[in-house]
């Protein structure tokens, strides 16, 4: 039997298989609509598989809030706007909670760690995660001068340029890293480290690959692109090659645990594998630990950098902003270092904070759900298993919300006398029981970072330079590469 027979035998076979899973959805009552799907490529050719929320916005034009698409052969439902998405993960969280088996994750993570994983392995992990995050510093004091001190890093590694242009990128990504690498295994790297380079280039080449129609596509064909050579390929190779470094990590500090001494998450992670409960045995295994160490690590650093680095290209871009942003340091800080302490005192400066992780809408498509149980949404019916988008860029560009959504416009967050103000639909870090782990953290690192960067220096663009506000493709929506000036201030 030759290869191309092979292939077609296989695309049959998967065809059957799904027209019968999808044939089932479709006439379940009340499924929500869409536009019909072509056989086994689905709706693929309709949606820009780069930036796929773009062509839900356009749908939900069509079909409202909940419509269903057909990516491939995976029957998929997408929420739009803050209260259809709340009413799904708030209102009936438990029903919404799973993550479908996208077999690019699935492949190699093997519902391990916390960001991918499911059911009882999901609820240990996430537990875990969050009292341990919160064991060694996060919305302390601790953590706050641990992120004090990294902001005078970085605030010296830009002095160091004396005005002239550089890349931002690196050193961004260096100095958020070493803070999640502080509660993780207590290290701090420098900027030029080759490990800390190593590790954030694989991370940056993951998430840049994760975005391409490529990987959609074998998500909706894994069994056919396991044939062909391409970026599924490269991801695989950077996550081992990242958990290789993770598993060498925690060997080392295994030798050297003293659980009356733990002084980080890996050693309270090895010390719950020496309890001798059956939980240590069925949660608290090596594997587990190689994939939440790299979920946390990347996770703890991508989504504050890239907003840190959206943060500095919209202040060059609109120096009339980061005026104002300087004009109330100065007012409420002076020359002492910023605090979270400061935060409250200082509305216009939270507001711009604010507002940069709206219109910068880091995760736009957001991670994807499962139904858990069969569900009724709106008056549609959603059986259990089913594939769910609730759009964060439906949120946070939400008319009903943002009086301009589309701008940068950080009066969004404030009131008529110049007080900030909370806004619900405020949600970069989703909602329910999948909302990001690291919030408290990501919140303080922003602040933090942010105010410290813009009391030390005026950020201008390359005389002449285009500022495009076009965000890269990826998994996440990160600027372009832009070059940057810093002119110190003090």
């Amino acid at each position: 039997m030759d290869l191309v027979t092979v292939l077609l035998s296989i695309i049959v076979i998967l065809f059957l298989a799904n027209a019968f899973k999808n044939q089932k959805q479709g006439n379940s009552k009340n499924f929500p609509p869409g536009p019909k799907p072509l056989p086994i490529i689905g709706n693929v050719l309709s949606i820009d598989m780069s930036k796929p929320y773009k062509t839900f916005m356009e749908l939900s034009k069509t079909y409202g809030p909940i419509f269903s698409v057909q990516i491939g052969m995976t029957k998929t439902v997408v929420l739009c706007g803050y209260e259809t998405v709340k009413d799904a993960l708030i209102n009936q969280g438990d029903a919404f909670a799973d993550r479908p088996e996208a077999p690019v994750t699935t492949k190699i993570l093997k519902n391990h760690g916390v960001v991918f994983s499911n059911g009882e392995n999901w609820k240990v992990m996430r537990r875990f995660a969050l009292s341990t995050l919160r064991d060694y510093g996060m919305g302390k004091k601790t953590i706050e001068d641990k992120i004090i001190q990294e902001a005078e890093c970085l605030v010296q590694k830009m002095r160091s340029y004396e005005g002239k242009p550089f890349d931002n990128l690196n050193s961004i990504n260096a100095a958020v890293a070493n803070i999640i690498v502080a509660i993780l295994l207590s290290h701090r790297f420098e900027y030029e480290d080759p490990t800390i380079l190593k590790l954030l280039a694989l991370v940056n080449e993951n998430l840049r690959l994760l975005g391409s129609p490529w990987i959609r596509m074998y998500d909706s064909f894994p069994t056919l692109m396991d044939w062909l050579p391409g970026p599924h390929r490269t991801i695989f190779g950077n996550i081992r090659e990242m958990q290789k470094f993770i598993r060498a990590t925690f060997t080392k500090q295994k030798n050297e645990l003293d659980v009356n001494d733990q002084r980080n998450l890996i050693d309270a992670f090895l010390a719950k594998q020496q309890e001798g409960k059956p939980e240590s045995t069925e949660y608290y295994h090596n594997e587990n630990l190689t994939v939440l160490v790299g979920n946390l690590f990347a996770a703890g650093m991508e989504t504050t950098s890239t907003t840190l680095r959206w943060g500095l290209l919209l202040m060059i871009k609109y120096p009339e902003i980061q005026k104002k942003v300087h004009n109330e340091i100065e007012r409420v800080i002076g020359s002492a270092q910023p605090q979270m302490e400061h935060r409250k005192q200082m509305p216009y400066t939270d507001a711009v904070v604010h507002e940069i992780q709206r219109f910068g809408d880091i995760v736009p498509n957001n991670l994807p759900h499962a139904t858990t149980e069969d569900v009724t949404l709106k008056g549609y019916f959603i059986p259990k298993g089913t594939m769910i988008f609730p759009i964060i860029h439906s949120i946070l560009r939400d008319k009903a919300y943002f009086e301009k959504p589309g701008e940068f416009y950080p009066e969004h967050f404030l009131d008529s006398k110049g007080n900030f103000k909370k806004n619900e639909a405020f949600v970069p870090f989703s909602i329910g029981r999948r909302s990001c782990a690291g919030e408290t953290l990501a919140k303080m690192e922003l602040f933090i970072f942010f105010t410290t960067l813009l009391q030390n220096f005026t950020f201008q663009p390359i005389p002449g330079a285009k500022l495009d506000l076009t965000p890269a493709l990826g998994a996440t929506n990160a600027p372009k590469p832009f070059e940057i000036c810093a002119i110190y201030r003090r």
